[in-house]
C-alpha cells in the first residue's frame, strides 16, 4: 500500500502561520523533506489549493520574477518543484471546490476516497496541508508519516497545526536532523 506522508513547516511553538495569516519565517516553499523521488501524487485541502495552484503556476511561467508570497525570486529548489507540479497528479480533498486550472487535478470528497487512493498502485502520496486536512486525516488514521521542519521562531498568536485534532495520538520518532540556520527536521511514524 502507498504511504500518505504529510510534510509541514512550523514555528517552534507549532504554528503553520502567524496572526497575520502568513508564515513569513519560511524563506522558500520548495519540497524540503526529501520526498520528491518517492512520491508520484500530491494531496491538498480545498482551502489551500487555489493559492497553491496560482503560486506554482506563476513560478513556472516567470521563474525570474518575485513570487507573490515571499516577494523574492524563487529559489532553484522552488523552480524545480514548480516543474514537478506540472507533471504530477494532484488530488484536492474538498466538498466545495469544483474546478481547477491544472488538467492533472482530481477532486476527492471524503476520507474514504483518500484511503482508496492509497490502495492504488504507485509511489507514496505527499500530503501538503493545510492544517485542517492534516489534522483530520491523522485523526482518521490515514496519515502514515509526518515530516516537519521546525523554524527557530516563536510565532505567538496564529494557526496551530494540531489545534483541530480531536484525539490524542502517540507518534514514533524516526529521525532528527539539524539543518542550517537553526532549523530542525523531524520524521515521525504515525502508527
Amino acid at each position: 500500500m502507498r504511504k500518505l506522508i504529510a510534510g509541514l513547516k512550523l514555528s517552534l511553538d507549532g504554528k503553520i502561520e502567524g496572526a497575520d495569516g502568513t508564515a513569513d519565517w519560511v524563506e522558500a516553499w520548495s519540497e524540503d523533506y526529501g520526498l520528491t523521488q518517492q512520491i508520484d501524487a500530491c494531496l491538498i485541502g480545498g482551502a489551500m489549493y487555489p493559492g497553491y495552484e496560482n503560486y506554482w503556476t506563476s513560478i513556472r511561467n516567470a521563474p525570474g520574477m518575485p513570487a507573490w508570497i515571499t516577494g523574492k525570486p524563487p529559489t532553484p529548489a522552488e523552480i524545480e518543484w514548480a516543474e514537478f507540479t506540472s507533471r504530477t497528479p494532484h488530488y484536492v480533498l474538498s466538498t466545495k471546490l469544483m474546478s481547477a486550472q491544472w488538467p492533472n487535478t482530481q477532486f476527492l470528497r471524503c476520507s474514504s476516497e483518500v484511503e482508496a487512493l492509497k490502495q492504488q498502485a504507485g509511489k507514496d502520496i505527499y500530503l501538503m496541508g493545510g492544517a485542517q486536512i492534516t489534522a483530520s486525516l491523522i485523526d482518521a488514521g490515514i496519515v502514515d508519516e509526518l515530516r516537519i521542519i521546525i523554524y527557530p521562531v516563536l510565532a505567538g498568536q496564529g494557526k496551530a497545526l494540531f489545534a483541530q485534532s480531536e484525539r490524542r495520538r502517540r507518534l514514533e520518532l524516526q529521525s532528527v536532523t539539524q539543518l542550517p540556520d537553526g532549523l530542525v527536521s523531524l520524521i515521525y511514524c504515525v502508527p
